[in-house]
């Protein structure tokens, strides 16, 4: 597939993106990384993108306070150990480690790591050799990690020294994966609710990527059902508070090991909610594309904001006497300056940096170095953002619909899927699925009685009769109506016997939680109507 887009100089000359990834790398360095260039973006908000981080594999971020079952979590998904695993009840990861596919099983330390140009990593050498040191990539031949890759976290602590005393910013560390990431998970152990000072300031780093959030509350099966209530009460309370959005944060519930669940009370919730996370976790590599195409609107919309507030700054800087005074007032009145240039410019408040950081990185720069507004560099992503992007969306959908990216396989996914142990496999609509006998005749006779009550006439009820049964179940007309044609074998408009209990059959699928299908399975198809298909 090919896109045509001509030169940002606006020449005839025209590029070729032959896939999605070639032309998010080059609109980035054709249109938006020359304006990050010009006002300084780099210094103060995000590095550079690199190759690597348009073409890296999905990546899955986890973090939590010591001893939540992170690295268990990890190990639980690949069904193996992996180089640099520890786990213990104390604080045993004390560095980040990123699990990666590799074809042979090893460690490769930090400072290798940010040199090797095929890993979305280089830009983390400006951590330093305290962080580098506490960082390695386990690379090994697993089958989850060929679509996905995972990064471990250290376990958050309370306490002030520790925090102090690790030699690096693990909130800019965070907020740096953050950006970069394609899910974001918090674990909270059920016996450990409370959100220390570092874990409220790691969860402040995602500001602005509360859609890659997810919530997991490992180790419900520790308590029994009520008090299971209460704790995910106070979690939500607890979250609240942090976490700043009118949205409610999606929390999945279960104890996420391979171990004997030590309270079976919520076991079929437990397993419904490790069914919704492993399809949320299953459907990173086909959303990858469009993550990465949406990463990049968000960058582009806080590029053009910064270049308005650095222009600004630098038009309001007098030219030879009282630099400094008005340096410290346009830094006093940043709150306003912001105000202003949402006003004149027509920008979302939320488009804006946070203005407290925003004022103590602005008090190591001279403004009159700063550059003046230079409206082509804006013009240009505009056009960006108005037309060259909608071009990749249709790509996207055209990559999609030719060669759909295949869904994270393997591991503890393989087992999650298929077979009697899969979700829903006998139960509801695809009970008796197995079974020799007709399932519904194992009520028969008592739909039979109901049945005869009805005055039939030749064997069969009417609409009319059937319906006022069938309108005790208290459902909806439409879901009665479906389950009339799907009972309704050989649509003549009426019921026979066994017609009558499939559709009391159904009902009480229904009334018992479960989806109905758009087609009658075989094995509810009744006896006597095999050679006739239900439709």
């Amino acid at each position: 597939m090919f896109s045509w887009v001509k030169d940002s100089r606006g020449s005839d000359t025209e590029t070729m993106y032959q896939t999605v990834t070639d032309g998010l790398h080059s609109l980035y360095t054709r249109k938006l990384q020359p304006l990050e260039e010009t006002y300084l973006f780099h210094d103060f908000h995000s590095p550079a993108l690199e190759p690597a981080d348009f073409q890296s594999k999905p990546m899955v971020l986890l973090v939590g306070q010591y001893s939540t079952g992170k690295t268990t979590f990890i190990r639980y998904l690949l069904e193996q150990d992996f180089p640099g695993m520890r786990i213990g009840p104390e604080p045993t990861t004390d560095g980040f480690i990123a699990v990666m596919y590799g074809e042979n099983e090893g460690v490769v330390p930090g400072n290798a790591l940010v040199v090797d140009p095929k890993k979305p990593f280089r830009k983390l050498n400006a951590f330093g050799n305290s962080f580098l040191n506490r960082f390695i990539c386990s690379q090994m031949p697993n089958q989850v990690l060929q679509s996905i890759s995972i990064i471990d976290t250290p376990g958050i602590l309370s306490g002030e020294k520790q925090r102090i005393s690790r030699g690096y910013d693990f909130a800019e560390v965070l907020r740096w994966f953050g950006e970069r990431v394609d899910r974001i998970i918090l674990l909270f152990d059920a016996h450990k609710l409370d959100i220390s000072d570092e874990f409220s300031e790691a969860i402040k780093a995602f500001r602005g990527q509360d859609d890659k959030i997810r919530v997991v509350l490992n180790k419900a099966d520790q308590v029994d059902t009520q008090q299971l209530m209460r704790v995910y009460g106070a979690l939500m309370w607890s979250l609240g508070k942090v976490i700043n959005t009118p949205e409610v944060v999606r929390v999945f519930l279960g104890s996420f090991w391979a171990k004997p669940l030590q309270n079976t009370e919520n076991r079929r919730l437990f397993e419904a909610e490790s069914q919704d996370l492993f399809r949320d976790i299953q459907s990173l590599p086909r959303n990858a594309a469009l993550r990465k195409l949406n990463d990049l609107i968000k960058r582009a919309r806080l590029a053009k904001v910064h270049a308005y507030i650095i222009s600004y700054l630098k038009k309001e800087m007098p030219t030879l006497f009282g630099r400094e005074k008005k340096k410290e007032e346009l830094i006093m009145r940043l709150p306003e300056i912001y105000s202003f240039l949402q006003r004149e410019h027509h920008i979302s408040p939320g488009d804006f940096p946070n203005v407290t950081k925003m004022q103590e990185m602005l008090q190591h720069y001279d403004f009159n170095k700063f550059p003046s507004l230079k409206m082509k560099l804006i013009e240009s992503v505009d056009k960006m953002l108005a037309s060259k992007i909608a071009v990749l969306m249709a790509m996207i959908r055209e990559e999609e619909s030719k060669q759909p990216p295949a869904m994270v396989s393997g591991g503890a996914f393989e087992g999650s899927q298929d077979g009697p142990f899969g979700r829903g496999y006998g139960e509801g609509i695809s009970a008796g699925a197995d079974a020799e006998d007709w399932i519904v005749s194992r009520d028969k006779h008592r739909y039979d009685e109901i049945f005869y009550t009805l005055m039939p006439v030749n064997g069969k009820i009417t609409g009319v009769n059937a319906k006022k049964e069938m309108m005790n179940s208290r459902l909806p007309n439409t879901v009665l109506g479906k389950i009339w044609k799907l009972a309704d074998c050989d649509h003549d408009g009426m019921l026979d016997d066994e017609e009558f209990a499939l559709a009391q059959h159904l009902i009480k699928v229904k009334l018992e939680g479960y989806e109905l299908p758009n087609e009658l399975p075989d094995h509810l198809v009744p006896p006597a109507h095999r050679e006739s298909v239900c439709v």
